[in-house]
């Protein structure tokens, strides 16, 4: 990363210390809904799966956050194969999402959810994926609010494909007219920060002709990193588990932002969560921000939900809203405002986790979860809904 973009950046993210002002140039959430379903391609429109409405993201930006992630399929966005036209309807529905996101003056960010494969094939052909980029980045050249997100999370495969398939989205991007618009990079192992300088290493040698990569990390805070538990390993993970990941980018004079994270509604996971936050600025000099993991209308009661009266939602926006970008802190992690947000809603998701808990042998409420990866709650919906697969790791009432 040149040393030029870096000042701009820094100037625009307003690097004061923690106690003043927020440092982060981007601070939101992930909006999820329209990837769902993968096990139904292509699907139907609000039955298989479901696009964040502007009630849907409108809560967030009041909230003062400014860049959302979308994720979607590209089995449904290009049906026929890498190189074939797009699917005027689901193309016309991502567009749409994207300029409400805009519209508010929020980053739009275009994630292809799809772990580095297509129909379940890892995708081999640098050609193909470029064909794919090159007929995405032509819808949002005039935008500059979007930004491209090359592939959710790699994993298990090559790293020189790795490489060469991020190589291949920036150079078909740029081709286009869309010149101007930042591209986020996503690594092998999940793109897990956690990880990064043990399986990411070559990805410091992508190359951008605009000078606008930004390396996307993910990280969870349980103890395989997946995600997909409630419990923290300690109140103090979070810091160290992007400790190596921030001497790398430091290293390679490259800028970051953390593209998903979240943490489970107590104690443990919002001390992580926070230290983790805390960590980030005090490394903005190459951190740009983070996305929590995940909004969206179709939540119902996942863990991390940060859509209206989500679990997250009502435990964490308080924490969340004092990273904020402009946000004033007075504390070392949030507002007062802020804490005495969070604070209050702690009782609120404790009545929550205990109607879940007492409903975990019975039946599951339309749109409330239902199954998926390490979930111990109701399995059988309620009467005239069924437990649909969304993806691997959540099942949902529909």
């Amino acid at each position: 990363m040149k040393l030029p973009l870096l000042a701009i950046l820094l100037t625009q993210a307003w690097a004061s210390p923690r106690a003043k002002r927020s440092s982060f140039l981007w601070f939101g959430s992930n909006e999820s809904g329209a990837e769902f379903g993968q096990t139904n391609i292509p699907g139907t429109l609000g039955t298989d799966y479901i696009w964040p409405a502007a009630a849907d993201i409108e809560p967030l930006v009041n909230a003062g956050m400014n860049i959302f992630r979308v994720p979607f399929l590209m089995e449904r966005l290009v049906p026929d194969n890498l190189t074939g036209a797009a699917d005027e309807t689901y193309m016309a529905d991502l567009k749409a999402t994207v300029k409400t996101i805009t519209d508010y003056g929020a980053y739009a960010v275009v994630d292809p959810h799809n772990f580095g494969r297509y129909y379940g094939n890892i995708i081999t052909s640098t050609s193909d994926f470029g064909a794919f980029w090159t007929t995405v980045a032509s819808e949002f050249t005039d935008n500059d609010l979007v930004i491209f997100d090359t592939n959710n999370e790699y994993h298990d495969m090559d790293q020189t494909l790795v490489l060469n398939l991020n190589q291949a989205a920036i150079n078909a991007i740029r081709a286009t007219s869309a010149t101007s618009q930042y591209i986020f990079i996503e690594g092998n192992s999940y793109s897990g920060a956690w990880t990064w300088t043990t399986t990411n290493t070559n990805l410091a040698n992508l190359t951008d002709p605009s000078d606008k990569l930004i390396y996307e990390m993910h990280q969870y805070l349980d103890s395989d990193g997946s995600g997909t538990s409630s419990t923290c390993v300690s109140s103090t993970i979070g810091a160290e588990r992007i400790a190596s990941a921030t001497t790398w980018l430091r290293e390679n004079g490259k800028l970051g932002v953390l593209g998903e994270f979240a943490g489970g509604a107590n104690d443990v996971c919002e001390e992580a969560v926070v230290g983790m936050l805390d960590a980030l600025e005090e490394g903005s000099d190459v951190w740009l921000g983070g996305m929590w993991w995940s909004a969206g209308p179709w939540w119902g009661d996942y863990i991390f939900s940060l859509e209206t009266g989500g679990t997250a939602y009502e435990y964490y926006l308080g924490v969340l809203e004092g990273y904020t970008p402009g946000a004033v802190a007075t504390g070392s992690s949030t507002s007062a405002t802020a804490t005495a947000t969070a604070t209050a809603t702690k009782t609120s998701t404790t009545s929550v986790s205990t109607t879940a808990a007492a409903t975990a042998t019975g039946t599951a409420a339309h749109y409330a979860q239902c199954g998926g990866d390490g979930w111990t709650g109701p399995t059988t919906c309620a009467a005239g809904y069924t437990c649909t697969e969304m993806n691997e790791w959540y099942w949902q009432c529909l």
